[in-house]
């Protein structure tokens, strides 16, 4: 699940630069990015929506805005953002997530979560954490799970943190009945902070409002979303660069060439993360799409009813993610003082906790059925367009007095 909070992000602390808003009069400054090939047609359906209709009043007021602000309107405004009144998920909706596709994937992940309470020490008690659990799938198929383990579960107190009203109704019946308290919480700060914790974050990040930055001549240019010409939404570039960007570029990227894009999120979130593993103890799993290291290139990409969208149509109405910059996650928790595994492919991840032989288990059971379990190993497990085994990474953040965790080798 990729559901957020509402407000813009506009936190650059990853670069240390102070990102600069243009004000009205700035509007008609600013350099309106090429139109990809086979773009810049009539929208022959278009139709505008109560949050484009907002948008566009936010801009006539206060000048363009950063992508980054145009993504966590078009996901989390409270009224009119993708999340607030809506499931996405599964064959009716615009995109499947690991849990969806099969129970061994969450089943997994409780396991682990097991695992790591045991290299915790077994505190008698300790939070359980889910960031965006989308339909509550997997973190009951964890609970079923971690039945084999009955003191875990006796120590367990679930936290989840939701902001979408309809998704949390759909958390609350899938776990209606599983035996431990649960609660629910706007934000991780929210998520009472005494006691250790193990967090769960998958498909998390890819949601969280990402940044984009383009070379020109003249340096570093936050990429901003204006009106054009034709009164349709454009991106378009700050006409003043960001200062000092350049030295606060990841070192292997110091020699972009023109018209390079680099696109970043804040480190609040992973801080905050990795702080509280090393304050109370615990761990954090992390399971998204993205590059293992820091690189080059635009990731943001729109999704409406398993297709691909432009990401200025129809916001409010269509998926934006953008791919994990692992590295970036990773450098951050360092800082915090924590210790970092991986990343290591979701492939690796799963066949190191043994999901070949569950599904092995589950099709001896399932008879007629054995096919569609076998299936859903290689969506989770395969390379290719198809397959999530490569595409999506697996990190993990421990308190450093942890020692290994399953998974990582």
């Amino acid at each position: 699940m990729r559901s957020i909070g509402y407000g813009a992000s506009s936190d650059a602390s990853r670069v240390g630069v102070k990102l600069i808003h243009p004000t009205p009069a700035a509007r008609n400054m600013l350099a309106a990015d090429p139109p990809p090939p086979g773009e810049g047609e009539e929208r022959s359906d278009f139709r505008m929506t109560p949050l484009e209709a907002e948008i566009r009043r936010i801009i006539a007021v206060d000048g363009p805005i950063p992508v980054a602000q145009f993504m966590a309107l078009a996901l989390g405004h409270p009224v009119h953002g993708y999340y607030a009144a809506r499931d996405p998920f599964g064959a009716r909706g615009d995109f499947i997530t690991a849990p969806e596709i099969s129970q061994m994937f969450g089943e997994l992940i409780g396991l682990w979560a097991a695992a790591a309470w045991n290299e915790m020490g077994g505190p008698g008690r300790v939070r359980l954490v889910e960031l965006g659990p989308g339909r509550g799938t997997l973190i009951a198929d964890a609970l079923r799970a971690v039945k084999v383990a009955p003191d875990f579960r006796e120590a367990l107190a679930v936290d989840l943190v939701e902001t979408s009203p309809v998704l949390r109704q759909r958390q609350q019946t899938a776990l209606a009945h599983c035996g431990v308290p649960v609660s629910w919480h706007a934000s991780l700060a929210d998520v009472p902070e005494k006691d250790p914790l193990i967090v769960i974050a998958n498909e998390f990040f890819d949601a969280l409002p990402v940044h984009q930055v383009v070379r020109a001549e003249s340096g570093w240019h936050e990429r901003m979303v204006g009106i054009g010409d034709d009164e349709k939404l454009v991106l378009a570039l700050h006409p003043d660069p960001i200062l000092n960007f350049p030295a606060m570029l990841p070192a292997n990227l110091g020699t972009a060439p023109i018209g390079a894009i680099f696109e970043w999120r804040s480190d609040a979130l992973v801080t905050d993360i990795a702080g509280r593993l090393v304050e109370h103890g615990g761990a954090a799993l992390i399971v998204d799409y993205g590059h293992a290291g820091s690189a080059l290139g635009e990731t943001l990409q729109a999704v409406g009813s398993h297709s691909f969208a432009d990401v200025l149509e129809r916001p409010g109405e269509v998926d934006l993610s953008a791919h994990v910059d692992f590295a970036a996650l990773g450098n951050a928790a360092m800082r915090a003082g924590a210790r970092v595994l991986g990343p290591v492919t979701q492939r690796q991840f799963l066949r190191e906790l043994g999901i070949e032989t569950r599904a092995a288990m589950l099709e001896t059971a399932a008879g007629a059925r054995a096919a569609e379990i076998d299936a859903a190993l290689a969506r989770l497990t395969e390379a290719g367009p198809r397959g999530m085994g490569e595409l999506f990474k697996v990190l993990a953040l421990a308190d450093p007095k942890l020692g290994a965790l399953p998974g990582f080798g």
